[in-house]
């Protein structure tokens, strides 16, 4: 089933949209967040850099997050005229104001391990 994507220009021009969705969906897939916690290491990060430190991914579908990224504002994409060429990303303001969200995250995840460990144990007990 494909999650129905709602893009930041939608939000401006339908008030009705939930901002929750809205954030849901910038930062939704399966990817986006290893993207985010590559990029968010460095000033600006080489699409080479970026496909090498996620080797499950392929080049089609890390060129798809990186666009979507870039369309919700969460990346810029700069593109040096350089035979071969040379593509960089790195986050915009926007982007790094998801640091936050990113930690809470990820400490949601480490204290659902944490539960789940001492459920198993107590089961075992």
């Amino acid at each position: 089933m494909a999650y129905n994507r709602t893009r930041r220009s939608d939000w401006i021009t339908n008030p009705d949209t939930c901002a929750i969705e809205l954030a849901l969906a910038a930062i939704s897939g399966k990817w986006k967040l290893r993207i985010y916690d590559v990029l968010r290491k460095g000033e600006t990060v080489r699409y080479c850099l970026i496909n090498n430190q996620l080797a499950d991914i392929s080049e089609k579908t890390l060129t798809a997050q990186l666009r979507e990224m870039e369309q919700d504002g969460i990346i810029t994409r700069i593109v040096y005229p350089e035979v071969p060429p040379r593509v960089e990303y790195q986050l915009t303001a926007l982007g790094q104001s998801l640091q936050n969200v990113f930690d809470a995250l990820t400490n949601w995840g480490i204290a659902s391990i944490e539960n789940k460990k001492a459920e198993k144990d107590n089961n075992l007990l």
